[in-house]
């Protein structure tokens, strides 16, 4: 038997508004999302609140729906753009470019002259190649130069090795940046996303205070700003502080490192934003064992990596399932529709789902508004796009 239970919706939700979620999906057919646009608005305020003297630049890339970027927009948020098509999408919505930032530091030298020619004055980089086009497509713009971490351990989705470099060459790319006339304005990091570990943000902030000492110091350039990224958490099963103690904790941080005069501070949430208040509904496809002594089931359901859960790979992201049935609990595998091997969901870390549980019934994956529909294939086997509701 399993040592997983079932979980309590009511860990994740309030009883009304998962309510209004089931009821809308109620008689639509499986796979699709469900994303209560007021939770969005809340959690948005509750990132404001905490961090009162932040700018917020929104991740699009976590969630790039009209209705997410019509409501950050209203709210006042800034948006971080991973790309061209990112840019147009957020501009059409009437966001002015001084709300933009580039933060991709991968990138063409034609996409540079495309954001400089659409109004956008700041963007990031961590190479001498992409700070050189920078210079050529976008003069006089401000860069901020994002350094490694260390939060590979300890955040589910880790996203330092291939963004970043190491603190020397990121203090040598600013100098260049002023030769080269731009505007050396920042140093960006990113912990990496579901940062269970305060601790990483304090680790980072060091790094920072060590660069902006020594360009004041020794080159006469004194940086404006720090980009803390994202990796505030969403609720998963594994369970984080909440955001206020990120907070608190954090500030108490930089006023160690920059004292009661803070840098500019930029934050960059998606995940934390938007993941609550989603619910991805599939439906079960088919239920076997592999062999008549078997200890588990296998769980097929119309979901998988390839429509919408890619960030189950190596199981890092353990979103909560919720199911209507009741009852004795069983380990299983729970795995995805598609003709491919790698389309199992969960393997080694066993979930617990009721032993009634039958072909038809449907899986309520919670915490799923964010890295979803973005990740969806567009036809893989014939399977059409995550479709996504707003409510």
């Amino acid at each position: 038997m399993s040592d997983q239970t079932a979980i309590q919706v009511s860990d994740y939700f309030d009883s009304e508004t998962f309510g209004r979620i089931k009821a809308f999906a109620e008689n639509r057919e499986t796979p699709f999302l469900v994303v209560d646009v007021a939770t969005i608005n809340r959690q948005y305020d509750e990132m404001t609140d905490a961090f009162p003297y932040a700018s917020v630049y929104y991740a699009v890339k976590a969630n790039p729906s009209t209705e997410v970027l019509t409501l950050l927009r209203d709210k006042g948020s800034n948006f971080d753009i991973a790309s061209v098509y990112e840019l147009d999408k957020v501009l059409a919505h009437g966001v002015s470019p001084d709300r933009i930032s580039f933060g991709n530091t991968i990138k063409k030298s034609k996409d540079i002259r495309t954001f400089y020619e659409k109004g956008v004055r700041m963007y990031a980089t961590d190479s001498e190649a992409d700070l050189r086009n920078i210079a050529k497509a976008a003069p006089g713009s401000r860069v901020y130069v994002r350094i490694l971490t260390e939060g590979t351990l300890t955040a589910d989705w880790p996203l330092s090795r291939k963004f970043g470099c190491q603190s020397d060459m990121a203090m040598d790319l600013l100098i260049l940046a002023r030769d080269l006339g731009l505007v050396p304005y920042g140093v960006s990091f990113h912990v990496g996303s579901q940062q269970r570990e305060i601790g990483a943000w304090d680790a980072a902030l060091g790094k920072v205070k060590v660069i902006f000492e020594r360009l004041k110091e020794e080159d006469g350039i004194e940086l404006k700003m720090i980009n803390m990224g994202g990796g505030f958490p969403a609720n998963y099963i594994s369970r984080t502080n909440d955001l206020a103690t990120y907070a608190q904790e954090i500030k108490r941080f930089i006023q160690e490192d920059f004292g009661d005069t803070f840098p500019e501070i930029i934050i960059e949430p998606g995940r934390s934003l938007i993941s609550n208040a989603g619910v991805l509904v599939s439906e079960v496809v088919l239920i076997s064992r592999k062999s008549r002594t078997a200890m588990h089931r296998w769980v097929y359901t119309d979901v998988g990596k390839f429509s919408g859960l890619i960030e189950t790979m190596d199981e890092s992201i353990k979103f909560p399932i919720h199911t209507d049935k009741k009852g004795e609990v069983e380990d299983v595998v729970i795995a995805g529709p598609s003709c491919d091997s790698a389309d199992i969901m969960y393997e080694h870390y066993k979930y617990g789902l009721p032993l009634n549980l039958a072909i038809g019934d449907r899986m309520y994956w919670l915490s799923t508004g964010a890295y979803t529909t973005t990740y969806s294939a567009i036809e893989f086997n014939g399977f059409p796009p995550l479709k996504d509701y707003y409510i």
